[in-house]
């Protein structure tokens, strides 16, 4: 599973190294190679002597550092090969296999491998917290966590005090305390929620049906117990998204923005601006953590731009497209074409402003678009890569990561 050493990059491609906050991080400088391993762990940092104030954003354990942490959860439906691969470092840690791998989710750290008997936790050991107006990075050991008896998820969603797996079957609320901690816990079912995909926000669980029959979204407590059930209705709804204005989601006709303040939520229903087929709506709800700008594949040859904040919709005409996202307000529309050409476009305009053929069609059938502040991840099964493109940049191809393994599954944590 070692991967061969990725390809140079010129000096402005080099992610920034991370410099620590409070203590340096220790780290091995052998890549691991041939077995399976739970993972380095790096040095702890010490914890605040007795009588000593502790300092803000201390979390026991984990490494404090200036810049984000992002590393990239891979897994091969084939081989069952598992790993994690280091952005800063370039490095790979590989995991125990797992057999069958049929979806791979994240909730900002965690990696979710849903297999047909079970669900997998990984700790990526990468992630950020979201203060508002400053945010936390921080890094630690790559791990194995356990397993939970549940479906294979179809939506996951994390807040600070749970994660929510969402499955045809219902939901599964895992304590992040417990997670952290290094096991999975028994888990809480949610009951009486139906199908729908469950959201943890402001304390509080929101929850949308996919069923035509229940149009709202309930606003729940902790317990599960209805606090609200919001007047504007959501219709069929699919595809959801958490951003810094709020929650939204994805409905048949238009978008539900879900917002909360002193307590009371509310809710704000972006329309479509034309009547828009059952085929061309928007369902996977794609952007940047925290991003207001949204992006959906629309019927298999458009993509549609939602502007939360403008509260408006675009449509960019791109042809056939596996899949599609943006970072966020200012930053082109990314979108993968069923022919391996990867695009960028304007999403003022919906001008293509750069294109680059990156994989063959038969890499581009799983492929999947991560992206970050600076630079976008597409995973190539195929030719068994991931490729790191600055999207900046006319989509020039920044790194390439050789592995030892199919990605054919790829999620990225420390967002």
């Amino acid at each position: 599973m070692t991967p061969n050493p990725p390809t140079a990059p010129r000096a402005r491609d080099r992610p920034r190294a991370a410099t620590a906050w409070c203590c340096a991080l220790l780290v091995g400088s052998a890549l691991l190679t041939g077995c399976e391993s739970s993972g380095g762990a790096p040095r702890d940092p010490k914890p605040p002597s007795s009588g000593t104030p502790v300092p803000h954003g201390y979390v026991e354990g984990a490494e404090e550092t200036s810049d984000q942490q992002s590393r990239l959860v891979l897994a091969d439906a084939d081989s069952g090969a598992v790993g994690v691969l280091d952005l800063i470092e370039g490095k790979v840690t590989p995991l125990k296999r797992a057999e069958g791998v049929q979806r791979l989710r994240t909730d900002g750290r965690f990696g979710y491998l849903g297999t047909a008997g079970a669900t997998r936790v990984l700790d990526s050991g990468a992630w950020t917290v979201d203060h508002g107006d400053h945010v936390h990075y921080y890094r630690t050991a790559i791990r194995d966590v356990g397993t939970v008896d549940a479906a294979v998820p179809d939506r996951v969603h994390g807040d600070p005090a749970l994660t929510a797996l969402s499955s045809g079957t219902g939901t599964l609320l895992l304590d992040r305390e417990e997670l952290e901690s290094g096991t999975t816990g028994p888990g809480r079912a949610l009951t009486g929620t139906g199908r729908g995909a469950v959201v943890p926000y402001r304390e509080h669980l929101l929850v949308a049906s996919t069923g035509a029959e229940r149009a709202t979204v309930q606003v729940l407590d902790r317990d599960g117990a209805e606090v609200a059930a919001l007047a504007e209705p959501c219709a069929r709804a699919a595809g959801e998204a958490v951003t810094r204005r709020g929650v939204v989601f994805g409905c048949a006709d238009g978008a539900l923005l879900v917002t909360e303040e002193k307590g009371t939520f509310s809710a704000e229903k972006i329309p479509y601006d034309t009547p828009v087929a059952t085929a061309e709506r928007a369902r996977e709800l794609r952007h940047r953590a925290g991003s207001t700008t949204l992006a959906a594949t629309s019927g298999g040859d458009a993509v549609w731009i939602l502007d939360v904040t403008e509260r408006a919709w675009t449509r960019v005409e791109t042809g056939p497209v596996v899949a599609a996202t943006t970072a966020g307000e200012g930053a082109p529309l990314l979108a993968l074409g069923k022919d391996g050409v990867l695009s960028a476009y304007d999403t003022a305009t919906g001008e293509r402003t750069a294109r680059t053929r990156l994989l063959s069609a038969r890499g581009a059938a799983s492929a999947v678009i991560e992206i970050d502040t600076s630079r976008a991840y597409v995973n190539d099964a195929a030719a068994r890569k991931v490729y790191e493109i600055d999207y900046n940049d006319r989509l020039r191809q920044a790194r390439t990561f050789p592995l030892g393994f199919a990605p054919t599954h790829m999620v990225e944590t420390g967002r």
